[in-house]
């Protein structure tokens, strides 16, 4: 295969377990606030204190990029539940800004580390090798327009249903789209030998609940599934587990270009994008949502009662 190998029924049954675990824990913090206060609180404190110290260390849990991950991405998901259940904060610039800034600081996290990959070629770091090249660069300027491309956090708003759901119906389809490319990207650069788990499977769950379950919430399914992710690999050496965990990257060039180079193409398509509905409509993206007089935009609000 060009991207990866390894596929055996027991990996792919894993695979299948996992995505189904991971939309379905999503689903259950999602839905109950003693869940998410449980999950993404309780649990990390007591893990910080009794249980990460002692197991981090295999997988990539001894790179200081699998510490800063999980606990951004709890600091993600935390200020999000701020938003979602205290009503006075819902209206707050600030609070509305806050999606929108830990998410670039997400990603600036990642385009530090792929450009940190560039001069590490043959080198193994936490079990992971590492292997340099322009992909790098090209997939740290995906990252960049990724960042410049996001808009209308401040139409962010909470949905009318039991779930209360944080709904940025401006980050639309194209947008997520350019992410998951760009993020693929990262992960098979940066961590291939995991990058089918902590990068496709992930991707995979967080665009799903987007897509098939709740639209118009994928920053806050991305933050959840991410931050269970990033817990269970801080807790769990899980690349000691090959018979498991066996689909791995082919760690060839060839895929490394061609998902850096797709992920940029994109992203420019994004940007160009745009650029077009900001002259045509004269909106201010740092102001207000741009693609309100969009069907999929009209959707993401539809399916939160607002």
């Amino acid at each position: 295969m060009l991207f990866f190998t390894g596929y055996t029924v027991t990996s792919v049954l894993v695979f299948a377990g996992l995505t189904v675990a991971l939309v379905g824990l999503n689903e259950i913090t999602r839905r109950f606030k003693w869940a998410g206060i449980g999950m993404y609180v309780i649990l990390p404190i007591a893990a910080t204190f009794f249980i990460w110290p002692k197991t981090a260390g295999g997988n990539v849990g001894g790179t200081w990029f699998a510490w800063v991950k999980t606990y951004s991405a709890l600091a993600g998901v935390i200020g999000f539940m701020l938003l979602r259940y205290i009503p006075k904060l819902q209206k707050n610039k600030f609070m509305l800004t806050y999606p929108a800034l830990i998410l670039a600081v997400n990603i600036l996290e990642a385009v530090y580390a792929d450009l940190e990959c560039l001069p590490k070629t043959g080198q193994m770091e936490a079990g992971l090798q590492m292997i340099g090249g322009p992909w790098n660069v090209i997939n740290a300027v995906a990252g960049i327009l990724n960042i410049i491309t996001i808009t209308g956090w401040l139409g962010i708003q909470i949905g009318k249903t039991k779930s209360q759901d944080m709904v940025w119906a401006d980050q639309l389809w194209f947008w997520i789209i350019a992410y998951d490319l760009w993020n693929l990207s990262y992960c098979y650069n940066c961590i291939s030998n995991r990058s089918f788990y902590a990068g496709f499977l992930l991707l995979v769950s967080c665009t799903a609940a987007e897509f098939f379950i709740r639209r118009g919430a994928w920053l806050q399914h991305r933050a959840q599934t991410l931050a269970l992710w990033a817990m269970f690999s801080l807790t769990v050496d899980y690349s000691a587990a090959e018979e498991y965990f066996a689909i791995t990257s082919t760690q060839s060039d060839l895929p490394k270009l061609l998902l850096s180079i797709a992920a940029l193409l994109f992203n420019v398509g994004v940007l160009v994008f745009e650029v077009r509905t900001i002259r045509r409509t004269k909106r201010n993206p740092l102001k207000e949502a741009i693609y309100t007089e969009l069907d999929s935009y009209k959707k993401n609000l539809e399916a939160n009662g607002l």
